[in-house]
């Protein structure tokens, strides 16, 4: 079953429309490096916002006087298993996780069954919090993505370039990409900003951080007909099963499906 309010999976049309738009606004550079991060690795807004200048390019040597600092961009961005789903990684964002449901297997159920009532005849206090199953915690997975796409090469650079020249004291370990005020994004900071772009600058209804990420799934699975083995190393997806998701078809599908259904209906 489909999960209901997915994010909006972008046309060709919408994504060159969101790029006109991104040039219109502040730091043109910045946000077309993101767009293109995001459409074209389809990377987590967890994981972008975690991206080291290091992940994508190598540093030239400190240059004193006028001298544009050098740099150059690497073929594969080797994301970290510490990148994957993972907002605290630098602690850039606080947990607002809340439990909503539990479940346990029939065994784990009965043996839970005979505890309470073991403790309930001794006249011990109960919780129900006390009872919950551990969380699970999500397992990171590095992944190495090819940035061979022109338009994301050139992105990449144009920012680094603007980046360099503003800033030619950076450290490779600085964050890749800064907010207005010059600080990190936070996980929650840039999904707001790319809501922004989408449907904001662009119009583009139900578009959001996670729009980039399912618009290359659904390409690679329905447009380039790749596995979903292809598409899970890509995505780093732990089981096939989530990759599965995106198996289903996008809107433009739907949307084309009922448009002209060949039929009236007469009264």
């Amino acid at each position: 079953m489909s999960k209901t309010g997915q994010a909006r999976v972008l046309t060709p049309e919408q994504f060159a429309h969101l790029l006109g738009e991104i040039k219109e606004h502040r730091y043109p550079e910045k946000n077309t490096a993101l767009v293109q991060i995001s459409f074209k690795l389809g990377l987590r807004v967890q994981e972008i916002a975690l991206l080291q200048i290091k992940d994508v390019a190598e540093l030239g040597p400190r240059s004193s006087g006028s001298v544009q600092r050098s740099f150059k961009l690497k073929e594969i961005l080797a994301l970290p298993a510490a990148y994957t789903k993972g907002a605290d990684a630098l602690r850039r964002s606080k947990s607002t996780y809340q439990r909503r449901r539990i479940s346990f297997s029939v065994h784990d159920f009965h043996q839970l069954v005979q505890r309470i009532e073991t403790m309930a005849k001794a006249g011990a206090e109960i919780k129900p919090e006390d009872f919950y199953p551990e969380v699970k915690k999500h397992r990171g997975r590095s992944r190495d993505l090819p940035m061979d796409d022109i338009a994301l090469r050139k992105a990449i650079e144009n920012y680094l370039a603007i980046r360099l020249a503003a800033q030619p004291s950076v450290n490779k370990t600085d964050p890749l990409f800064l907010t207005q005020k010059g600080g990190p994004y936070s996980p929650n900071t840039l999904q707001e900003h790319f809501a922004l772009m989408q449907r904001q600058w662009a119009g583009i209804e139900r578009a959001s951080s996670h729009s980039g990420r399912r618009t290359l799934m659904t390409n690679i699975i329905h447009e380039q007909k790749k596995s979903v083995k292809v598409a899970q190393k890509i995505a780093g997806h732990v089981s096939p099963s989530t990759t599965l998701i995106y198996e289903e078809p996008p809107e433009e599908s739907l949307k084309e499906a009922l448009q002209d259904v060949g039929y009236e209906y007469v009264g």
